[in-house]
């Protein structure tokens, strides 16, 4: 069992806790933009957010919303099959389901799973190999997907996509485990879904209110911090590159110079800070 010191945030009466899968480098595949020559001249991203030869590091992490007595899980990361697959260079691996369990959240008792969407890197450990089959690794949580993200998907005859499903949802289906929810759904009191689409159709974001305070989630609206300083940067896996430039854009000059915490879903080492205006665009103050 791991021994980490695991990160956490208070919201009002809400803590949040960072379970990390692994650090990978070298975006380019994700961010055709996010090269070293483009990287070196926004200062801001260093120490945090690139590694040696100034190459773009990224997490694949999960988020824990403690509150109301809910332990609420934020995407489910890659999983051993997911990230067999990514074109990167992997830079921390941890034993997921071992830390989730270590920073006090064994997979039975976590009642709800989020996705903010339906790409490998969020729902991989929704089912997991036992008995020398694919079960539910959270055996008690209703497991959340905006309709409009799970038509897109669940419509799409590629053998890549239906072979994906088969292997983390079809699992919780089978368990009647799956509910199909409106994209600005309520969690939990002061906890609820904010639509973002463009990366996806039916892609999500998590706010929380408590107290005063206000916290968000961002899924994958934006990838690396970097894309604040260059808001037009887009992924070549966002469905609508269009839509989600703009979705983008919007959330940063929402947020920036407000206190909202803002907690980057796929944001290495330091995954929470705050928006600030900086000339004609952004950067990520931790």
């Amino acid at each position: 069992m791991s021994a980490r010191t695991f990160l956490r945030w208070q919201v009002g009466d809400v803590r949040i806790t960072r379970v990390l899968e692994l650090e990978a480098s070298g975006l380019s595949f994700l961010l055709p933009e996010a090269v070293p020559e483009n990287l070196r001249s926004i200062e801001w991203l260093r120490p945090h957010f690139v590694v040696r030869g100034d190459e773009a590091v990224a997490a694949i992490q999960s988020f824990v919303l403690e509150s109301w007595g809910r332990r609420i899980l934020i995407d489910t990361c890659a999983g051993d099959e997911g990230r067999r697959s990514i074109p990167a260079r992997i830079e921390v691996l941890e034993p997921y389901l071992q830390d989730l369990d270590a920073a006090g959240f064994a997979p039975r008792t976590i009642d709800t799973v989020v996705h903010t969407h339906l790409h490998f890197d969020h729902i991989g450990w929704d089912a997991c190999l036992a008995e020398g089959m694919r079960l539910p690794t959270f055996p008690g949580a209703r497991h959340l997907v905006a309709r409009t993200e799970w038509e897109h998907w669940s419509a799409m005859d590629r053998p890549e996509i239906r072979s994906l499903l088969a292997g983390t949802l079809r699992p919780v289906i089978e368990a009647g485990l799956l509910d199909l929810i409106e994209p600005d759904h309520e969690l939990a009191p002061g906890i609820r879904l904010e639509p973002t689409p463009g990366h996806t159709p039916g892609h999500v974001s998590v706010r929380i209110h408590s107290r005063g305070e206000e916290a968000v989630i961002t899924g994958d609206l934006i990838h690396h911090p970097a894309q604040m300083a260059r808001p037009a940067w887009t992924s070549t896996f966002d469905t609508d590159p269009k839509l989600a430039r703009t979705t983008r854009l919007r959330f940063l000059e929402r947020h920036a110079g407000t206190d909202v915490l803002v907690l980057g879903t796929h944001f290495a080492r330091a995954p929470a800070g705050r928006v600030v205006r900086e000339g004609a665009a952004f950067r990520f103050a931790v």
